[in-house]
């Protein structure tokens, strides 16, 4: 990373692709790093308006979520450093398009969590295929990739849960 070792700008780049420092966490530093994405949806879903701005939100956090990771990478100097969660959490919103977050369906999140993890982990292709993208790239890749499976799946759950409740599944 250019700068000082010390710079306020390398630390605020680490901070942000570490999740905060969740990233160093001893055990499951995804899952644990996934968290902050958790957070973000929460807060920010029910404010907008539709899933064409929801989408237009994940596309520029997953862009975001490239150079912070690249930078991180070279401050590291591991490919995909453990450490580096900002591709998790800055992926995560890409799952829960067009889903609702309510209390009326508390679970989705939950769920949209689980899944995310689940393809994250599985990386089924092309996703594997896409780690060997260069820099930031190929490790943000991966998990924008498996978070549009865990995208179908979270559609096809909650679809199907609503219908088991009894619910139309209205916001999907």
């Amino acid at each position: 990373m250019t700068g000082a070792p010390h710079s306020p700008g390398r630390r605020a780049a680490l901070a942000l692709a570490t999740g905060f420092g969740l990233g160093y966490s001893p055990v499951a530093s995804g899952t644990v790093g996934t968290l902050p994405g958790v957070a973000l949806v929460l807060l920010v879903w029910p404010a907008l308006p539709d899933a064409l701005a929801q989408s237009a939100l994940a596309l520029a956090l997953v862009l975001a979520a490239v150079p912070i990771c690249s930078l991180a990478e070279k401050a590291f100097g591991v490919k995909d450093d453990g450490r580096i969660v900002a591709d998790e959490y800055l992926a995560f919103p890409l799952c829960m398009i067009g889903l609702p977050v309510s209390l009326s369906v508390w679970w989705m999140l939950p769920l949209a969590f689980l899944t995310s993890r689940f393809f994250d982990i599985v990386k089924p292709p092309p996703a594997y295929a896409a780690q060997r993208l260069p820099r930031g790239w190929g490790i943000v890749a991966d998990d924008a990739l498996a978070a549009l499976y865990s995208l179908a799946a979270n559609h096809l759950l909650y679809r199907w849960l609503a219908t088991l409740a009894g619910r139309p599944a209205a916001g999907a």
